[in-house]
């Protein structure tokens, strides 16, 4: 490991503003004029010689393409420096597993959940069963779904950082993250570091030491935390949206994340635990010397507090808007830090999902169809209806999963014509439910080829395909109607995510590096192509068969950045 003296440079931002006497309409003219008969014709902008010295990939768990198109005319730091790249605000997580873990793990393998294994944030395996996280190595006696002995085990291809580790072992491949799942998926089998929020400071790997550089962003964390801070500003464009929505017996619309001094549980769910992450990433560069020779260098970075703040509030409401306000700061900080450090790199940003607001707003919006999901598709109701319709019992529960898009398995232990006859029983009463879009089979996904082509017109049964593996996934595989939100909501949990739909499968896919032509590209791209972009553009060759993806050219002028 390189390693350099630990040393945190302070940010500064300057801000300028020139006020111009507005000029008459015949000085206008004139101007205008003369313009057009002398103005030179602007130089492209130079494409950078050689490789870059670092891949800084950016995950925001949970911003949608709408979300960003709802506020990108106010971003003023590095989402707005990002928008002047390479901007592909149709991108997809093609598949419908739209979840936190299936999505990460599509950013930097280039593959789809069907290929990486990681079908879902937790599927029930028949031989333990118990349900397990994505993350987790249930082969560990302490480990359990709840309190994780965190791995990369389960994941079933390399990462792009694991590629050019292989290709050349000098390379370094850091992560960190708000969720254990985001630094794992993004950085693989093969991370030199690799840390997330923990709840009470930043961890790592199972009897990894702590580094320097991450004790030190703990000991300025938990002094934040326990001194409390008040409450977030909001940008005055934010305040449009202040308005309390109330759904049962409490409200939302109105949080500006004050903190409580010792609330390390809130501290999690709010922008700050952002800003905490950025700090560890610069931190990270210091301590590992990052970007700083000839050997390309990855640095993961997963900002998570966009997605626990839509499930709490949202994504309608002031929380949202002064979270992307904050995440934009979070993310100009961090891509400064790399300028005033001299490295030569290329950023990429994207997203694990979107997400739909909750559903008792949406109604006060005029969407009628948005709904909390019916209970009698929950894992418990469906086991009791189809035992009830079909006589079979289990020792214990019948099925499970359920009560969202997503998977349902069969308890262990039945006979196959048992299994035949339960899931045709359950295919029926799925597809008679009002709330289900469309219900399929193992048998019959396993039959199917991953789908190619635009991700924008792929059917719903191609998407459940690229979710599917034969190994993990259920037995059936239910999807919900559009509008329909699971889940009964609670204080802190009021909106989510995984649906089939575009408003959870559409993500901005931005890419930015000094000197190379921005643009902006209306085609619809997958998160499956940032992988052999990246690659391409650092020279990392693969057999064919790698990605399931495609390279980008992310240049704007007559480079082509996929042939170098």
């Amino acid at each position: 490991m390189r390693l350099a003296p630990f040393a945190l440079a302070s940010l500064a931002s300057v801000f300028s503003l020139t006020l111009a006497v507005p000029a008459t309409a015949q000085e206008r003219q004139a101007k205008d004029s003369r313009s057009a008969q002398v103005a030179p014709v602007a130089p492209a902008a130079a494409v950078p010689a050689g490789k870059p010295q670092l891949i800084l990939a950016i995950s925001v768990d949970q911003l949608s393409a709408d979300l960003f198109a709802q506020y990108r005319q106010h971003f003023t730091g590095g989402l707005a420096r990002l928008t002047s790249g390479a901007v592909f605000p149709q991108g997809f997580q093609s598949h419908a597993a739209t979840e936190t873990c299936p999505g990460h793990s599509t950013l930097l393998t280039g593959a789809h959940p069907a290929r990486t294994g990681i079908i879902a944030n937790n599927w029930y395996d028949p031989k333990l069963g118990r349900i397990v996280y994505c993350s987790e190595d249930e082969r560990d006696p302490a480990s359990s779904a709840r309190k994780p002995v965190v791995s990369s085990w389960h994941l079933k291809v390399p990462t792009l950082g694991d590629l050019m580790k292989k290709a050349n072992p000098a390379a370094l491949n850091v992560a960190v993250a708000g969720k254990d799942r985001g630094a794992v998926m993004m950085s693989g089998h093969h991370a030199d570091a690799a840390y997330w929020w923990g709840g009470d400071g930043f961890a790592s790997y199972k009897e990894r030491p702590i580094s320097p550089a991450a004790r030190a962003q703990n000991q300025a964390t938990r002094k934040l935390i326990e001194g409390g801070a008040p409450a977030l500003s909001a940008p005055q464009w934010c305040e449009r949206v202040a308005r309390a929505v109330p759904i049962k017996n409490f409200t939302i619309g109105t949080e500006r994340f004050a903190l409580q001094p010792g609330d390390f549980k809130t501290f999690g769910r709010t922008p700050r635990v952002d800003t905490a992450t950025g700090e560890l990433a610069v931190r990270l560069v210091d301590e590992m010397n990052l970007g700083r020779d000839a050997n390309t260098d990855v640095l993961s970075v997963s900002f998570s507090a966009t997605d626990y703040v839509g499930h709490a509030y949202g994504n309608q409401g002031v929380e949202m808007c002064i979270q992307l306000a904050q995440l934009d700061a979070s993310v100009g900080k961090l891509m400064d830090a790399l300028d005033k450090r001299g490295i030569d790199y290329v950023a990429v940003l994207s997203a694990d999902h979107g997400a739909i607001d909750a559903p008792e707003r949406l109604q006060l919006q005029g969407y009628e169809n948005a709904q909390r999901i019916d209970p009698a598709l929950t894992a418990e109701a469906l086991s009791a209806a189809i035992s009830h319709d079909t006589g079979i019992t289990a020792s214990g529960q019948l099925l499970h999963g359920a009560g969202s898009s997503g998977d349902i398995w069969l308890a262990p232990g039945l006979k196959p014509k048992q299994q035949k006859t339960v899931v045709e029983a359950l295919l029926k009463r799925l597809a008679a439910h009002p709330q289900v879009e469309a219900a399929y089979s193992a048998e019959m996904l396993a039959k199917l080829p991953l789908p190619t082509g635009n991700p924008q017109d792929w059917t719903v049964l191609q998407r459940v395909r690229a979710s599917f593996d034969p190994e993990r996934s259920g037995q059936v595989l239910m999807m919900t109607r559009r509008g329909v939100v699971p889940g009964d909501p609670q204080p802190g949990y009021t909106a989510t995510h995984g649906s089939p739909w575009d408003y959870d499968r559409r993500v901005p896919i931005l890419f930015w590096r000094k000197g190379v032509a921005g643009f902006e590209q209306p085609n619809p791209v997958k998160t499956v192509d940032i992988a052999p972009t990246l690659a391409a553009l650092i020279g990392l060759e693969q057999p064919e068969g790698t990605w399931d993806g495609q390279c980008l050219d992310i240049d704007g002028t007559q480079a082509d950045t996929c042939r170098r």
